[in-house]
Order: structure tokens, then C-alpha cells, then sequence
């Protein structure tokens, strides 16, 4: 059996996330791992955290808002291993947000980081992401950085090694 770790970090909501997070790890086993911030630092903050605490030679990262699809994992990792790849980064191909508020911002801020950092990818803002572990550590998010991480991997390897495939999307 494949064995893994599931990372969930409570970025300090006031709902009943670490409540529910905390029962999670009790039912299912101490293969969670549960990190509870005092307050909201943010979603950079939030990865960073699950990262630095995380131990596999492949991390994967995403919101829990379920906008993303957990099923679309082994297909990434799987593409991401076949194509030896150092990061793969989801696509919401079929975004469920917005067109004004949010999916218009983010062509725009895509484009631009295309073409300053000379990384393809269409979707910088999707949190679906497969890595390398030995990777990511050496990248350290701060702020808002969540937002170009295909940029500050293209900075400890090839660019060419990262990739991006389409995945599901919910609406929020």
C-alpha cells in the first residue's frame, strides 16, 4: 500500500473548520496532520505552512473550498511523473466564478505573468498543484505569492519542467 499524509492547515476561521478538522484526524487516523492558525495570515501563509510540515517526495496543495476536484490528483501526479516534471499546476479550463469579478482580473494578471516570467501557464491562480517535494522547499511563500508559484518554481528549475492540465472547478 502507498502511504501518504494529508495536511490540512485551519488558516484561523471562525467556523467550525478546526472543530471538524480535529474530528477528521481522530476518525480517520494520524496520518492528518492538523495545523490551527490563532488568525487568518492568509492563503500564501496557509501553504507555506502544510508545505514546511509536509514529508513526501511529491506535495500536492489546494484550498478547501472545494472548488477543486481531489479526484483530479492522480491524474496530475500521474502526468507529472510520465512527463518528468518537476510541478504541475491545474487549470480551471471551465472556471465556475464569476466573469467580471473574477475570471476577467485573471486573464489579465495570467497574461502578464506569461509574459514576464516566460512560464506557460494559463492559470496561476488555481491552488490544484502537484510538486516535487525537494522543489517547493526551496521556495519560500510569503504575502500574496500563492498567485506565482509556477514563477518562483521557474526559479530553482527549468521552466520547461513545469506543466498544466485541465481539472474540474465548482462553483464556490
Amino acid at each position: 500500500a502507498k502511504k501518504g499524509e494529508l495536511i490540512a492547515v485551519n488558516d484561523g476561521s471562525k467556523d467550525r473548520t478546526g472543530a471538524e478538522l480535529n474530528r477528521a484526524r481522530e476518525r480517520l487516523g494520524d496520518h492528518i496532520c492538523v495545523v490551527h492558525f490563532a488568525r487568518n495570515f492568509g492563503q500564501t501563509a496557509a501553504m507555506q505552512a502544510g508545505i514546511d510540515r509536509a514529508r513526501g517526495t511529491l506535495i500536492v496543495t489546494m484550498d478547501g473550498d472545494r472548488q477543486n476536484d481531489p479526484a483530479d490528483i492522480p491524474r496530475m501526479v500521474q502526468y507529472m511523473l510520465d512527463n518528468d516534471m518537476d510541478m504541475v499546476s491545474g487549470w480551471r479550463k471551465d472556471r465556475q466564478d464569476a466573469a467580471i469579478k473574477r475570471k476577467l482580473p485573471s486573464r489579465i494578471a495570467n497574461r502578464i505573468i506569461r509574459k514576464v516570467t516566460g512560464v506557460e501557464v494559463k492559470d496561476n491562480g488555481c491552488s490544484l498543484k502537484v510538486f516535487r517535494g525537494h522543489i517547493i522547499k526551496e521556495v519560500v511563500l510569503m504575502g500574496e505569492m500563492h498567485r506565482f508559484t509556477s514563477a518562483w518554481v521557474a526559479s530553482v528549475t527549468d521552466p520547461t519542467r513545469i506543466g498544466e492540465m485541465a481539472v474540474n472547478h465548482r462553483a464556490r
